[in-house]
């Protein structure tokens, strides 16, 4: 298996079908909910970016980890009943169903958070502009 990919589908290509087949659900789902947001490959894995890092997520022998940054864990740990998690990451084994529907309401708390710090800095900018003119 290459360790530089160059993108996502190159990423995606790499495993077996039945992991491709859930990668690549969970890139569909996440480019669905934030189509705006940009895809790359980051850390060696695949990442979507929206006014900053959104999540990353990638495929291991026994999980699929997702990365929704700490404050997207923060946010959901209570709802990792079962699960291995960190402060940065959450495991979704292979052998069980994927909860897309988790995946999607983190996937929404964080683009309402990066669009939140995006106006916030877009606001901050005016108020030096206006400042500096003085």
């Amino acid at each position: 298996m290459p360790t530089a990919f160059t993108s996502p589908d190159e990423y995606i290509a790499s495993f077996t079908p039945d992991i491709q087949q859930k990668l690549q659900s969970i890139r569909s789902l996440i480019k669905e909910l934030v189509p705006e947001a940009t895809e790359k490959i980051s850390y060696a894995m695949p990442a979507f970016v929206l006014h900053g890092n959104l999540v990353f997520y990638a495929a291991f022998k026994n999980h699929i980890g997702f990365y929704p940054s700490g404050s997207g864990i923060q946010a959901f740990e209570h709802e990792f009943t079962g699960l291995k998690w960190s402060k940065g990451a959450v495991q979704f084994p292979l052998d069980k169903p994927i909860p897309y529907d988790l995946i999607s309401r983190i996937v929404n708390f964080r683009a309402a958070e990066n669009r939140e710090k995006a106006e916030a800095k877009k606001i901050a900018k005016k108020i030096a502009k206006k400042i500096a003119k003085k």
